[in-house]
Parts: C-alpha cells; sequence; structure tokens
C-alpha cells in the first residue's frame, strides 16, 4: 500500500511541475491520457530514485561534503532530466527541456512531495 501511496505522491508532485515549469511538459489527448502519462512517469522516477540516487549519490560524496549539500539539487535535477529522458524514449508524452528547467522542477517536486508525505503520514 505504502508503494501506491509513494508512486500517487510522485505523480501528484510530477504533474505540478510539469503545470508550473515552462520547460516540463506533458501532452496527451485527454485527461485521462495525462494521468496514465503520470502514473507511468512516477513509476520511472520512483525507479530512478531507488536504484541510480544512491549510486550517484555514494560516489558524489565528497562532492556533497564540499558543498554542504547543495549538489544534491544538481544530483536531482539530473535525475528529473533521465526521467524526461527515459520516459520519452518510451513513448509517454513527458519531457524536460534543459537544464534549468529541470532544477526548478526538481525543486518543485521536493516540495510538494514533502507536503504531502506530511498531510500523508506513514501508517507503519
Amino acid at each position: 500500500m505504502q508503494i501506491l501511496i509513494r508512486i500517487l505522491i510522485n505523480a501528484v508532485a510530477l504533474g505540478v511541475a510539469a503545470w508550473v515549469v515552462d520547460g516540463i511538459d506533458l501532452t496527451g489527448d485527454s485527461t485521462t491520457d495525462k494521468l496514465l502519462t503520470l502514473l507511468g512517469v512516477a513509476i520511472i522516477f520512483g525507479l530512478i530514485n531507488l536504484i541510480v540516487k544512491p549510486i550517484v549519490t555514494l560516489l558524489s560524496l565528497p562532492l556533497v561534503v564540499l558543498t554542504l549539500g547543495l549538489v544534491l539539487f544538481v544530483i536531482n535535477a539530473l535525475l528529473l532530466w533521465l526521467t524526461g529522458a527515459i520516459s520519452s524514449w518510451l513513448g509517454l508524452s513527458f519531457s524536460v527541456e534543459g537544464f534549468w528547467s529541470a532544477l526548478l522542477g526538481s525543486l518543485i517536486i521536493s516540495l510538494v512531495s514533502l507536503a504531502m508525505s506530511v498531510v500523508l503520514p506513514d501508517r507503519d
């Protein structure tokens, strides 16, 4: 059940980022297409954060310590950019155009995810 809640939180956060940031595009013929695309992108985003993010964070640990964690924003932006590339490659109508759009989008996704995690706390 927690996995489904996490996917929904990611889908809402990605939807807000696509709505607010100009360089993040979510296209579709209908609302249902957009919702299904958001769910698919949320699954991809979750898998990237589960598999790739710990490896990249571990490899960049000296930079994280040196910049007092600011490089984590760059890592999150690059992972969002990777999510957009993989989504486009898989035929989903979600794309991230440029690093600055990815950086702003990753900040928005982090804030929305944090807010929704506070509203929907873990039951465990």
